[in-house]
């Protein structure tokens, strides 16, 4: 077969993402030189369909990159009133003293799903070509190895098509500079760190998975700017996460769980906690009588500072949750992201080269933001309480302690069946919707073409129904939020795995938890295809 032919696209600076990270460096790159030819690949069939958030935003950062923002506001954009922090039990809820770095005067409450395109339309009309819909496949390098731009993919399956079937080759983009702004694991900056050796040295990255729901709810239930927090059950102490109540204007709520995927119980389900969360006494009475009208799944990079690679490499930079920026102690990094990227086009447009930015964005404002909080979320390895002993210590000295904690993988973190004996965490009848992950992937609004090309790889599909069923019970069947991965029948007594890729909501939480090393791999889908998230 001759070799597919692809067009070329040339741009000085191409960056793949138009979530915060990505636009705010576009914009900067044209606010400092308007000429500058500069574009921004988006997966999703638009600009925000897969941006999703908490979301509570400083808007310190996007009041420096764009001071007319507030002129120009996204329909969910509620200012901060009060903050609530919370700790429950299995019937009760208890106040504590909300931590420095969860005070929210000041900030806003808003859709990222929304405030996204209001950036790509900025963008746009300072001449930056967004192109949504386009995904990036692939890095490409020069011939002295740097990197020189990414391959889009393709549209349509290119062997063993039906006749007159369609096929378009994705068209490479060449730059000068490549700006990775992906979002938390990314498909082209985990394959660049690994090439370039970017995380040798750092603490391995962890990651939390991020539940969220948007609810309406009868006349008078909410309190519009109120931010609560809490911690405790339904998980039990060893596990880290907690969940969120911001509440909207016209009677909504954003309602939202976090997970560590540090977790060791292999048979924990982390979206099936979510749904004990909103059966709390305290939750079910605010949610009872509404309806949900959107839902998503997003990890989380949690590792900080001690975690982030190297940010810079040959021909190309990591800029916002791609590279580890996001606050995790705040539950923020929409802030950081904007921060990141705004840095990274300020470095290119002084230096014309990529060298040096990762000192830059360390020695820079959002660097030291991470360093001061670097010890919080290791300091919960060693259970619930000690971690927030720790976490008060931290909080006093402003990180100026002189030590710097570790993390640890997440696919390490999951123990066998036989080694670990998970905790009766009194998990009772479920009463609110949705009634399974299935019913959740409606309210994503996730769309896949069923022909084309499933884009999660299994490496060695026997793993499945011989070692990892035995070993770990098949744990890719309960920390996927959205029953991707199930085991079926096989017909001859025994089981095999079923993908049931067109319900993905792009997570990613799969390419992380599985416990053998690159066993699932999650690789772009065609382009357009994935959640809808522009209400979340």
């Amino acid at each position: 077969m001759n070799e597919i032919q692809r067009d070329v696209m040339e741009y000085e600076v191409a960056i793949v993402g138009a979530g915060p990270a990505g636009l705010a460096a576009a914009i900067r790159l044209k606010q400092l030189q308007p000429d500058i030819a500069v574009c921004v690949l988006e997966k999703g069939a638009s600009v925000g369909a897969h941006s999703l958030s908490g979301a509570v935003m400083e808007p310190g950062p996007l009041d420096s990159l764009w001071p007319q923002w507030r002129d120009h506001k996204p329909a969910i954009c509620v200012p901060a009133t009060r903050d609530e922090f919370w700790f429950l039990t299995r019937r009760r809820r208890f106040r504590l003293p909300t931590p420095p770095q969860m005070h929210n005067h000041g900030n806003f409450i808003v859709s990222l799903g929304q405030l996204t395109p209001l950036l790509g339309q900025e963008a746009e009309r300072l001449g930056v070509d967004v192109f949504a819909g386009f995904a990036a496949a692939a890095p490409l390098f020069a011939a002295q190895g740097d990197v020189m731009g990414v391959q889009i993919g393709d549209m349509g399956l290119e062997k063993n098509r039906e006749p007159g079937a369609s096929f378009v080759p994705g068209p490479e983009i060449h730059a000068k500079l490549t700006i990775l702004a992906e979002g938390c694991r990314g498909s082209i900056s985990k394959q660049l760190i690994r090439r370039f050796s970017l995380d040798q040295g750092k603490s391995p990255q962890t990651y939390g998975l991020g539940l969220k729901e948007l609810w309406q709810l009868p006349s008078g239930r909410t309190q519009a700017g109120l931010i609560q927090h809490s911690l405790g059950w339904p998980l039990d102490q060893a596990t880290y996460g907690g969940s969120f109540l911001y509440h909207l204007d016209n009677d909504r709520v954003y309602v939202g769980f976090v997970v560590g995927l540090d977790y060791a119980d292999p048979r924990f389900k982390p979206f099936e906690a979510f749904q004990q969360f909103k059966n709390h006494p305290a939750i079910k009475s605010l949610l009872l009588g509404g309806e949900i009208v959107a839902a998503g799944a997003r990890t989380v990079i949690e590792g900080g500072y001690q975690s982030m690679p190297t940010l810079e490499m040959p021909g190309a930079l990591l800029a916002g949750d791609a590279g580890g920026t996001l606050n995790t102690p705040k539950i923020k990094g929409i802030h950081q992201a904007i921060r990141s990227g705004m840095s990274a086009a300020e470095h290119y447009i002084e230096r014309r080269a990529s060298t040096g930015f990762d000192a830059r964005w360390r020695g820079s404002q959002g660097g030291r933001e991470l360093h001061k909080v670097r010890n919080i979320r290791p300091g919960f390895r060693r259970g619930l309480w000690l971690g927030l002993a720790n976490a008060a210590l931290e909080t006093v000295t402003g990180g100026a302690v002189p030590w710097t904690l570790a993390n640890h993988a997440d696919d390490s973190a999951l123990r066998r069946l036989d080694e670990y004996a998970s905790p009766d965490r009194h998990w009772g009848d479920r009463e609110l919707p949705p009634r399974d992950r299935v019913a959740s992937v409606f309210f994503a609004t996730t769309a896949h073409d069923e022909s084309q090309p499933v884009h999660l790889r299994v490496a060695d599909v026997s793993i499945c129904a011989t070692r990892c069923v035995t070993e770990f019970g098949n744990p890719c069947t309960n920390f996927c939020p959205a029953n991707v991965y199930e085991m079926v029948a096989d017909g001859a007594a025994g089981s095999r795995l079923q993908i049931n890729a067109s319900n993905c909501v792009h997570c990613k939480a799969c390419d992380i938890k599985e416990p053998y090393p690159d066993q699932i791999t999650w690789t772009t889908p065609e382009g357009g295809s994935g959640p809808n998230y522009q209400s979340l």
